[in-house]
């Protein structure tokens, strides 16, 4: 029975954790496995009461036991982890380190995507980028960080997603293999208002890069309000590393306040690192090109601040459509011009190389 037992256990490493998405095994969840006449008894303990995942965690569990040859019976008693259980489960992932987890010498590759007005689509623009560089494998996390504005769940069809708490930690909801944190997963619906002042907006912004665990990430993506406020001068005191992107329409009046937005980033620190122009031209049935916002804007913008235009969007119906009901254009429709353009555009952030100047590379010379 012992070589049984050891199978088991073998077999339950692959059990993951569909929040935290790590094994059950390495975050203290699995208790005492026994195997008696080819029945195996496993015992697993949950974060929290009420833990969301537990119907998905008690399946893998029996499914794992259950693929074990000699195993033909299995019984999973659930428990909760006690609070002694938890605290050690938050130290252990946080690690040492209670401050942000992406640190100036983390290998996160952070794009704060910014504008200088609203309504030029950069919550749809930020959501679907996301998604297609999930789609590419990459580890992705989106901060919503447009406080008073927050639309992100709501593109990603989190509109009614919480995040669970874990004693001090946070767990992000998933959508579309991408981690989302958003003030609007904390207040009472999408018609509540918002009304802070600076210091409020900074601790949230703080507070989403500290207690929100989430894991290791190739990328990080902000979606900024509109403007050059106080949530913009906080990404760039948080997160000096953040390398900018600017999103303007095509007509000049959004290009000229789209540059003050990138002038500011880099008043902060920041890299501005491109231009993606968002409603370009809409193509007709008859193949022709209705330039509703005029045309030029983006490349005018690249131009001033020296930049490249990374992109250029064109309008689309699917991906207005796919913000209204949580279903990203680049999955629905990849073969939408709008979807093909956004994915593009995470081909090309997907391989930027990440610098590694000024980071701590934890080598010691002896």
């Amino acid at each position: 029975m012992t070589d049984l037992v050891a199978s088991v256990r073998s077999a339950l490493t692959r059990v993951i954790d569909p929040e935290i998405r790590k094994p059950i095994a390495e975050l203290g969840m699995i208790g005492g496995v026994a195997v008696s006449d080819s029945h195996a008894t496993v015992d697993i303990k949950l974060t929290i009461v009420g833990c969301p995942a537990a119907d998905t965690i008690e399946r893998d569990v029996r499914e794992a036991a259950g693929s074990v040859a000699g195993i033909t019976a299995v019984t999973v008693n659930v428990s909760v982890m006690s609070p002694e259980e938890r605290t050690a489960l938050t130290e252990r992932l946080h690690g040492a380190r209670r401050g942000s987890q992406f640190p100036p010498d983390s290998l996160t590759r952070i794009y704060a995507i910014t504008s200088g007005k609203g309504g030029v689509g950069k919550s749809t623009l930020t959501a679907n980028l996301g998604v297609a560089l999930a789609a590419r494998g990459l580890r992705v996390g989106i901060v919503d960080a447009d406080v008073f504005g927050f639309s992100i769940p709501g593109i990603l069809g989190l509109a009614n997603a919480k995040p669970t708490k874990v004693g001090d930690m946070i767990l992000p909801p998933i959508a579309h293999d991408v981690k989302v944190i958003s003030i609007g997963m904390f207040v009472d619906g999408s018609g509540t208002a918002v009304a802070w002042r600076g210091p409020m907006l900074h601790r949230t912004i703080n507070q989403f890069l500290t207690d929100v665990y989430f894991g290791d990430l190739d990328v990080l993506l902000l979606d900024l309000p509109p403007g050059t406020g106080d949530v913009a001068i906080s990404i760039g005191q948080l997160l000096p590393q953040a390398e900018v992107v600017v999103v303007t329409t095509p007509q000049a009046a959004a290009a000229d306040v789209a540059e003050r937005s990138g002038v500011v980033a880099r008043k902060t620190g920041q890299q501005v690192i491109g231009v993606v122009e968002n409603m370009a031209g809409l193509v007709q049935p008859d193949g022709t090109v209705l330039d509703l916002f005029g045309t030029g804007g983006g490349a005018a913008t690249a131009e001033r601040l020296g930049v490249p235009l990374l992109t250029s969007v064109p309008l689309s119906v699917p991906l207005r459509e796919g913000g209204d009901t949580g279903a990203p254009v680049v999955l629905t429709h990849s073969d939408d011009p709008a979807a093909r353009a956004i994915t593009d555009l995470a081909a090309t952030l997907a391989v930027r190389p990440r610098g590694l100047a000024g980071r701590k590379l934890g080598l010691r010379v002896t």
